[in-house]
């Protein structure tokens, strides 16, 4: 990763899953780290398919690929957030963090001593010390972009943005939690004003749509059980919280997440993964 500037994360889900929650945190545990938006490259709101009478936000068509993908190589060559990206998404709200001031603290003390080891103190942490190698020092921590969005694993629509993430994360959420986070938002800021979801918008729109375009790495096709297809999993190199079940405390999402990041940083940077 010679001429690489920044490692790309990928955080999808099904809407209300929990995405921008998590990157927010992750944000604040990792150093050198921004988010980019999949929300931010929405069309605008007279390009978008019509479905049951409503305007479908939640399809692969209401995405502009291109735009997201000319961001990404932006990140990837310079490490900085693309300056044709005004983010609307940042404006909205996410509700409370479902994370405490001590598990927080926790977790930034588990990256800081993963990044200073020799520092006094780090085996008092709860987390067990990385099985391989540390990156020695700041100095050499990369800076990291955190993409979170609910359509990111579609091929090949997003094939795409599937090769320019560097790691893969995906978050399951069942369609009763979904619906009620989602319902329990007040709206979205978009390019023309502010959305509301009309009634029954996520029964006829949102979760069809997050079950159709995620069919493919179920089992069986059906993303209502929940159950992921380990084995596409791997083939494609997305990584989920396994064992479980589709509505996992945050703070155990949390500190997979923490872990998972720090296993595959550890993967590219000294080597082993892709170049």
């Amino acid at each position: 990763m010679e001429d690489q500037k920044a490692i790309i994360v990928g955080i999808s889900g099904c809407s209300s899953s929990g995405k921008t929650t998590l990157a927010r945190l992750l944000r604040d545990i990792f150093p050198n780290t921004f988010i980019l938006h999949e929300d931010d490259f929405y069309k605008p709101e007279d390009q978008l398919p019509i479905k049951h009478g409503l305007v479908d936000w939640d399809c692969p068509e209401a995405i502009s690929v291109p735009d997201m993908e000319s961001a990404l190589s932006h990140i990837r060559s310079t490490g900085t957030f693309p300056p044709t990206v005004n983010s609307k998404e940042d404006q909205n709200s996410v509700g409370a963090v479902p994370i405490t001031p001590s598990q927080l603290s926790t977790l930034k003390e588990r990256v800081n001593s993963w990044l200073h080891p020799s520092r006094p103190g780090k085996g008092h942490l709860i987390f067990p010390p990385p099985t391989c190698s540390t990156l020695e020092t700041p100095s050499n921590f990369p800076r990291i972009c955190l993409l979170d969005g609910f359509l990111l694993y579609y091929p090949p629509h997003f094939t795409p943005i599937m090769s320019a993430l560097d790691i893969k994360l995906f978050l399951l959420v069942s369609r009763a939690r979904a619906t009620q986070r989602r319902e329990n938002r007040d709206g979205y800021v978009t390019l023309e004003g502010f959305w509301t979801d009309p009634p029954g918008y996520v029964d006829k729109i949102v979760w069809p749509n997050y079950a159709e375009s995620h069919a493919w790495m179920f089992k069986d096709g059906d993303a209502e059980k929940g159950l992921l297809d380990e084995r596409v999993l791997a083939k494609e190199g997305i990584l989920a919280q396994l064992g479980k079940g589709m509505d996992a405390d945050f703070s155990e999402t949390l500190e997979w997440a923490v872990e998972t990041i720090i296993e595959e940083l550890e993967r590219i940077v000294l080597g082993d993964g892709k170049e």
